[in-house]
């Protein structure tokens, strides 16, 4: 079995206790062997140790998620699919017309409602 190493600003799915829900995460700090230990929820800024466990649930596919729709308003905690980044859900509204959006690599701030 192959060793899996992560980097900083990589996402990882993890319950949140503030938020009570099971989100992604944005991995704020590594062990020197690559190993997560502390993540973000970019929703409630939380900042929690990492465990890694088989219970948590995967993510929905993303077949099954709209596509991105720079036209379309979205809110914090939808989801959707883009061509490029794929799955992703939106953590929060940066602005008019700007939403940041966790994708499986890291955040991204995308246009909406335009």
């Amino acid at each position: 079995m192959e060793k899996q190493t992560h980097a900083v600003g990589e996402r990882v799915d993890k319950l949140c206790a503030p938020c009570d829900e099971e989100r992604g995460h944005v991995v704020a700090s590594v062990t020197v062997g690559g190993r997560i230990s502390r993540v973000s929820c970019p929703k409630c800024g939380t900042l929690s140790t990492f465990k890694n466990s088989s219970r948590t649930s995967p993510r929905p596919a993303a077949q099954n998620l709209p596509p991105y729709d720079r036209t379309r308003a979205y809110q914090a905690g939808q989801t959707m699919t883009h061509t490029i980044y794929g799955a992703g859900e939106v953590t929060a509204l940066a602005g008019p017309g700007k939403i940041d959006v966790l994708f499986p690599d890291r955040v991204r701030r995308l246009i909406h409602a335009q």
